[in-house]
């Protein structure tokens, strides 16, 4: 287990401290270009499909900082775990290496992601004629823009996918998590402020839940648990790598 000199402990540090500044700021502004401008910034900043008309290669970065405005929750329960777990990784890894394994478990969910859209695209689209896809990625992006979709189930899929738009910085925080799991395995973690439990077991039990949530649900509860688990995955990459190196 893994020690920190709580002496220089420092609650609310540099990175921790300006990730979510960013992220709010992020949020406010796409309130405010939304109701102002009617300018939708989602479309511009979170994670496309590569074959969407909205796809841009800087979203894989973007889309980390972006929250959805109609839901306060999304963003409030993402700071909180930056801020839970960043906080002592920050103290304990320093700043910059604690940034860059941030944006590392970040841009790894969004790959991830990346490749659920590819293998779900690839699904549907084996299962229609070229030219109906070919129609689908012209015409169902504004079919979908109208709040609707192709009654055909594999049409309808095959749009959704085209068409979704993934935000949050979910990814990068449940890399954060695993992270916390693995230099801090015995630390307590109290869920609901009540019931403590051994950080290893708390990462373990998560993983567990998405991985059954992705493969049951990903398609349905509006919810990148492909993204989560692939910040895990970068980030326990990112840590053997370092380990290896002896750098933690």
């Amino acid at each position: 287990m893994q020690d920190i000199r709580f002496g220089s402990y420092n609650m609310l540090p540099p990175v921790v401290k300006n990730l979510i500044i960013i992220n709010v700021l992020f949020y406010l502004g796409t309130i405010g270009m939304g109701s102002a401008f009617h300018i939708d910034l989602d479309k511009y900043l979170g994670l496309h499909y590569f074959l969407s008309p909205d796809f841009q290669p800087y979203q894989i970065i973007t889309y980390l900082f972006m929250h959805s405005s109609r839901d306060f929750t999304h963003i409030l329960f993402n700071m909180f775990g930056l801020w839970m777990f960043g906080t002592t990784l920050e103290n304990f890894w320093g700043p910059k290496k604690f940034l860059i394994y941030y944006m590392v478990a970040g841009i790894g969910a969004g790959l991830i992601q990346w490749l659920t859209m590819y293998i779900s695209f690839t699904h549907y689209a084996s299962a229609l004629p070229q030219n109906i896809v070919d129609e689908i990625i012209k015409e169902g992006p504004v079919i979908f823009a109208q709040g609707k979709n192709y009654i055909n189930g594999a049409m309808g899929h095959l749009n959704a996918v085209l068409n979704t738009t993934v935000i949050g910085a979910s990814g990068a925080v449940y890399g954060l998590l695993l992270a916390f799991g693995m230099m801090f395995p015995n630390s307590l973690i109290y869920v609901y402020f009540l019931f403590p439990i051994k950080a290893k077991w708390f990462v373990a039990i998560f993983g567990a839940i998405e991985l059954f949530s992705g493969i049951r649900n990903s398609a349905t509860d509006n919810v990148a648990h492909f993204a989560h688990l692939g910040g895990m995955l970068f980030g326990f990459i990112l840590i053997k790598i370092w380990q290896k190196q002896k750098l933690v």
